[in-house]
């Protein structure tokens, strides 16, 4: 099984890193351009060479780390080579000024997505976990909490096992529309965060299970 990770941004690093540690010989890794993801992966001492993002969506399970604007043209654009896999979805729908979501109260970013490519079952994850945590998942002796959703638990309970060797304590948190809840939640942090000064030090963790 081949895990794509697309992006070379905060998001992009983090992932790769964290991913690369549970399965090296099973990523690829891509860019807009190529020479560019390279050098990441240099700056990063990883020995993996960067792909063509074409081949990279050969890839069984797919994870664009995109701004969720630029995530809805982009997953339009290869819905063919989508067609059949599972894309997990990172994004929070921000607004430019962070304040507030694109989308009404009535959606989320992840249903947006799976609206846009009905024949991939997409997977919401990561949206509550900003980059820095994943270098340190644990604060104070208590793990960041990863919530799981989708339509479709097959693709789900995959996605579960995938994570699985990553250090992180994983939930299965129901249905994609359950991602209007975590990303609103997700929005909030980050404003209590950067009152509190612990900003971007943001991440979730249920109490009492």
């Amino acid at each position: 099984m081949k895990i794509a990770i697309i992006g070379t941004g905060r998001m992009g690093k983090a992932l790769l890193k964290a991913f690369y540690r549970a399965y090296p010989s099973q990523i690829l890794f891509a860019g807009r351009k190529a020479e560019e993801a390279q050098l990441i992966t240099s700056e990063l001492s990883l020995t993996i060479q960067a792909v063509q993002l074409q081949d990279a969506l050969q890839a069984d399970i797919i994870i664009p780390a995109l701004w969720f604007k630029d995530l809805q043209p982009w997953v339009e654009a290869h819905r063919e080579q989508l067609r059949g896999k599972i894309l997990i979805d990172i994004t929070n729908p921000f607004n430019a000024t962070f304040d507030d979501l694109t989308t009404g109260y009535g959606t989320s970013a992840a249903e947006e997505l799976q609206r846009l490519v009905p024949e991939t079952k997409v997977v919401g994850a990561f949206k509550n976990t900003f980059w820095v945590v994943f270098d340190q998942p644990e604060h104070r002796g208590i793990l960041s909490d990863v919530f799981l959703t989708s339509d479709a638990p097959d693709a789900l309970e995959k996605v579960r096992q995938v994570l699985e060797p990553l250090p992180f304590r994983l939930f299965d948190a129901g249905k994609l529309k359950n991602n209007r809840t975590i990303e609103r939640m997700t929005l909030l942090s980050r404003e209590l965060s950067l009152k509190t000064g612990t900003y971007p030090r943001v991440s979730f963790h249920l109490w009492g299970v």
